[in-house]
């Protein structure tokens, strides 16, 4: 009986636009560590790639060698602001992780009429998640004076969020109700904050892992949310330690599904699901 020979497919070898070695990318990880506390895993290479790729375009560069020299150089300042963006996620939606919202605004409701709230939401991305704190708060203290500020790395997306507009696919995720109240249906199909809820929110650049934060008040809820994942232990205890006090005596620090801050346990204790209060009375 004759053997049928295997089939044999042709090999094809990929080749990338631009060189990318192992060295650039160890160059961008100690980079993107130093300028933003972003713990890149080895296994990113091909996405840091995808990401960056763009930005050799624009600068007609030949290699990512030239890049990150270009980065390091005293012309390259002004790059490093379209580096880190591109390397940053933005991944969110209205009322993500919605098992925080209950707990914040039985949270506001106690402190009703003890004067102004403040709210700080230190990864607001392209807004959904300091909006969804503004609208929790004017269903749960509409008479109230609350103000948010809603800090990011990325100053593009801080540029999405203080105009407030958003598609249908976004407000859909919305509570039965809230987008009829808190949102203007445009012409264009796109739906903006209204200015009410617009103006309680000032959005600003901030960077977690700079040593001088603006910040003198304190808050009566910091959200840092799905951020502390991209730092290690050390950037992490680091940020935990500057919002200690930020955090009013009686505050409350919400963080993201997949962090806790167990190791820190001087500073804060769990209160409830990701959820934390300061470790000792201040």
């Amino acid at each position: 009986m004759n053997k049928i020979p295997p089939i044999v497919l042709p090999s094809f070898e990929f080749t990338r636009e631009f060189v990318f070695s192992e060295a650039d990318f160890e160059r961008i990880r100690r980079l993107i560590y130093q300028k933003a506390g972003i713990a890149l895993n080895p296994s990113k290479k091909d996405m840091v790639y995808g990401r960056l790729v763009r930005r050799l375009r624009a600068l007609q560069l030949s290699s990512f060698t030239a890049y990150v020299d270009y980065l390091e150089s005293s012309n390259g300042r002004g790059e490093f602001e379209q580096f880190v963006n591109a390397l940053t996620t933005n991944l969110t939606f209205f009322f993500r992780e919605e098992h925080h919202f209950p707990i914040l605004a039985e949270h506001l409701r106690e402190r009703a009429g003890r004067g102004d709230l403040q709210i700080w939401c230190a990864a607001a991305s392209t807004g959904e998640e300091p909006y969804s704190i503004a609208m929790t708060a004017l269903e749960a203290v509409p008479r109230s004076n609350v103000s948010l500020l809603a800090t990011d790395l990325d100053t593009s997306v801080l540029e999405v969020g203080r105009k407030g507009l958003y598609g249908t696919d976004k407000i859909a995720k919305l509570p039965a109700g809230y987008a009829a109240r808190y949102f203007d249906r445009l012409s264009d199909g796109q739906y903006q904050a209204k200015p009410a809820l617009r103006q309680m929110i000032r959005f600003s650049p901030l960077n977690l892992i700079e040593s001088g934060w603006p910040m003198r008040q304190q808050f009566d809820a910091i959200f840092c949310r799905n951020v502390m994942i991209y730092f290690d232990r050390e950037t992490q205890y680091a940020v935990l330690r500057k919002f200690a006090p930020l955090l009013k005596p009686d505050g409350l620090l919400f963080v993201g599904h997949s962090e806790n801050v167990y190791f820190a346990a001087d500073l804060f204790k769990l209160r409830g699901k990701t959820v934390y209060e300061h470790a000792r009375p201040r």
